[in-house]
């Protein structure tokens, strides 16, 4: 999947986020984020974004604080750069996942040996099959999504506070930890 455009959307009537994105083979993907569901996911990414790019060939990061800024700075270099003001183009010819978006109720993250960032969200509603979708996410796109999350988390009025800048040693997941497993 190529990814066209990401969008995020607070919707008040649900009191959830629409997560959008669309292919440039004309498809896209809906997600509804609740707000329970982004409180936890959110940290997860900031975590695996500072991963991602504290792994990227020629860094040497070693401690926390260093890749946290480290982080900053390309997410700053990115968001100088990159298209916010281009409308979602929403005229989709296919929507695999279907008309409603997916309720995403477990969120799984995986750092991938190229650079990038797996996440698999699913919906998992009793009596019914489990509905997924994976994204493959290069570091570019990680700091857009985030971006855009933190936008609507504003407008929605949740209370959400990021990450601080600089976690404690002892609180950074160690590299050969399991990958991180969010439930709804």
């Amino acid at each position: 999947m190529n990814i066209h455009q990401l969008s995020v959307t607070y919707e008040e009537r649900q009191d959830r986020l629409l997560l959008r994105l669309n292919t440039q083979d004309s498809q896209e993907f809906r997600f509804w984020l609740t707000r329970r569901m982004c409180s936890r996911l959110m940290p997860a990414i900031d975590q695996s974004v500072v991963r991602l790019e504290a792994a990227q060939p020629g860094v040497a990061a070693a401690d926390p604080a260093a890749k946290q800024m480290l982080t900053e700075l390309k997410r700053d270099a990115f968001l100088q750069k990159a298209d916010f003001s281009t409308p979602f183009e929403a005229k989709a010819q296919q929507l695999p996942l279907g008309d409603e978006p997916l309720l995403i109720t477990d969120a799984q993250l995986n750092l991938q040996a190229g650079g990038g960032l797996s996440i698999n969200f699913q919906e998992k509603v009793p009596d019914a099959p489990v509905k997924s979708c994976q994204l493959n996410l290069q570091a570019s796109l990680v700091h857009g999504l985030i971006h855009l999350i933190q936008q609507a988390l504003v407008k929605a009025d949740w209370g959400y506070t990021a990450a601080p800048a600089a976690a404690p040693a002892e609180a950074a997941p160690s590299e050969a930890a399991a990958p991180p497993r969010y439930t709804h």
